[in-house]
C-alpha cells in the first residue's frame, strides 16, 4: 500500500541544539516538538523527540494503518524503557501526524503543534491548546514583564523555571494538560480528525516557534505557505527568525520564552490515496 504525496520540509534551530524533528513514511508525516527544560532533565529534549519520532515511524512503516494512538502510547512506553525516564524528571514532546488512508486523511495532535489544511484558501486548523488556556499566574508575569521592557534577563528566567514547575503539577492530569512524557495513557488524549479524501488537498504541520509568528503576522496565509517547496519554507523561515531579532528582540511585540525558538514546518501536497 503506496500513498502519493509530495513533502516539503524546512527546520531552522533557536540556538545551538534543534529539538524539533519531523519523519516522514509512504504515507504519513510526523512533527515533535521536544519542549524547552527550564529545569534539570534526564536526557535532552531533541534526544527524547528523535527516539519518540522514530518509534512511531517505524510503526506506521511496518503497519501503515495501524492505529495512531496504539503507535504513539507504543512510542512513549519504549522511549521511556529506552532511555531509562523518570515521571519526575523525564523531557516531553508534542506529536502532530498527518496519515494518508484510502477514505480519509488522520490527523492527530498531542501538544501544542497545529496542524493546518484545507482545500484551495480555505483553512481549517487542529491545535491541542490546553496547555495555553491554562490559567496560570506564572505565565501572566512573564508576559507582563516582557511588554514592560523587561527583557531576557535572569528574572525572566526564573519566571519560566516557576512556570514549569506549575505546569508540572498539571502534567497529564484531566485537570490540566496532556503530552508525551513517560505515560503512555497521554496518547489517548489527543485531539484527532479524519478528513475526507476530498475535502483536503493541502497541509501543513508546524511547530509553534514557526506557527506563532506566521500566526502573528497573519501573512502568508496558510493555504499560500502550503504551496511553498523545501528553499521556499527555508526563506520564510528566516524572514520570521530575523523579525525576532531585528524588530522584536525583547519579546515586547510577542511575548514568548524565548527570543528564538526552534522552527519547523512541514507541507504536505498532492494528496492521493493508497494504491
Amino acid at each position: 500500500m503506496v500513498a502519493v504525496m509530495q513533502v516539503h520540509t524546512a527546520q531552522l534551530a533557536g540556538g545551538e541544539n534543534n529539538a524539533d524533528r519531523v519523519f516522514v513514511t509512504e504515507n504519513a508525516v510526523i512533527v515533535l516538538d521536544g519542549a524547552t527544560a527550564f529545569e534539570p532533565v534526564d536526557v535532552d529534549p531533541g534526544t527524547y523527540a528523535e527516539t519518540l519520532g522514530a518509534s512511531i515511524a517505524d510503526q506506521l512503516d511496518a503497519a501503515p494503518d495501524t492505529n495512531l494512538t496504539q503507535a504513539v502510547a507504543e512510542a512513549i512506553q519504549n522511549a521511556a524503557a529506552n532511555l531509562h525516564l523518570r515521571g519526575d524528571a523525564s523531557p516531553s514532546s508534542t506529536v502532530s501526524i498527518l496519515r494518508v488512508r484510502r477514505e480519509a486523511v488522520d490527523l492527530y495532535a498531542l501538544g501544542d503543534s497545529p496542524i493546518y489544511y484545507g482545500s484551495g484558501r480555505a483553512v481549517h486548523r487542529l491545535i491541542d491548546d490546553r496547555l495555553a488556556v491554562l490559567p496560570l499566574i506564572e505565565r501572566a508575569r512573564y508576559v507582563q514583564a516582557l511588554r514592560s521592557g523587561a527583557g531576557y534577563s535572569g528574572n525572566h528566567r526564573n519566571l519560566l523555571k516557576r512556570l514549569q514547575r506549575a505546569q508540572g503539577a498539571l502534567r497529564n492530569k484531566p485537570e490540566g494538560y496532556w503530552i508525551a512524557e513517560t505515560d503512555p495513557g497521554a496518547a489517548a488524549q489527543a485531539l484527532t480528525a479524519a478528513v475526507a479524501a476530498d475535502q483536503i488537498d493541502w497541509a501543513v504541520l508546524a511547530t509553534d516557534g514557526a506557527a506563532d509568528l506566521i500566526d502573528h503576522h497573519g501573512s502568508p496565509e496558510w493555504s499560500a505557505v502550503a504551496q511553498r517547496d523545501s528553499d521556499g519554507l527555508m526563506g520564510l523561515l528566516c524572514q520570521i527568525h530575523e523579525w525576532e531579532g531585528v524588530v522584536d528582540p525583547e519579546g515586547r511585540l510577542l511575548p514568548r520564552a524565548k527570543p528564538h525558538d526552534d522552527k519547523t514546518l512541514a507541507v504536505v501536497q498532492g494528496f492521493c490515496p493508497p494504491a
